[in-house]
């Protein structure tokens, strides 16, 4: 445990100021995940928001590793960093698809039990978005973490979404919800040039192939086919 007076004394600032900085930083974590759905927020985000008044350049991840003890203590939120994940190919344009999100960035999981989070946390609203998801990553999982992205639309299509819809009465433009997902870390896009031409492929990031949630979409979807997930081909 740290005593009063120190880690932060190092910095030159109060405990009043340092207790300003970790509220700042949660504020911004709390507000930034809930105004773009869940994505990852940049650690350079995090640091200019302590940076811009204070120069200790140890100092944001000080406040940053303070933030996360006080997410997690008071609000039960998990602040992860992200393991970044790359496409599996070689091919230099995939660094085109890479350029949105910086190579350290954080996500908050929720540290509830899944039927409390359900009960008195989860948005009715939003839960549109988190079957969609699993959907989504069901299948590129199933077709063994990568898939083209003309097989990808195939498979949705049969499911009644369709890439040229941009009215879908529950997921809006289904163009853009995919795209999200890349957005959100669930998938990145990978660009494969062959002399027959580009393929767009889509692949698992670093957000579904975390254990848990892999662990927990093969059990889903061994229930529903009523057998082992890994005879299951669709590619």
């Amino acid at each position: 445990m740290e005593n009063p007076g120190e880690g932060f004394s190092q910095f030159d600032i109060s405990k009043e100021e340092k207790d300003k900085l970790v509220a700042e930083v949660i504020r911004y974590i709390l507000f930034k995940t809930h105004q773009n759905s869940g994505c990852p927020i940049k650690r350079e985000e995090l640091s200019q928001l302590v940076t811009k008044n204070y120069r200790h350049r140890l100092l944001p991840a000080y406040i940053i590793n303070q933030a996360k003890e006080k997410l997690s203590s008071t609000f039960g939120y998990e602040l992860r960093e992200l393991q970044r994940s790359r496409p599996s190919s070689t091919n230099q344009s995939r660094l085109s698809q890479q350029s949105g999100i910086d190579a350290k960035s954080y996500v908050i999981i929720s540290q509830l039990p899944a039927e409390v989070y359900k009960k008195y946390v989860e948005d009715v609203n939003t839960s549109h978005m988190t079957g969609f998801t699993f959907v989504v990553v069901s299948i590129v999982q199933l077709a063994g973490g990568k898939i083209a992205e003309d097989n990808l639309w195939h498979h949705l299509n049969r499911m009644g979404l369709h890439e040229s819809d941009g009215n879908h009465p529950v997921l809006g433009n289904v163009k853009q919800a995919l795209e999200m997902l890349v957005q959100q870390r669930f998938l990145q896009k990978d660009k494969v040039s062959s002399p027959e031409g580009s393929t767009l492929f889509y692949e698992l990031a670093e957000r579904a192939l975390e254990s848990t949630i892999s662990e927990r979409i093969k059990q889903y979807v061994t229930q529903i086919v009523k057998k082992d997930s890994a005879t299951v081909d669709i590619s």
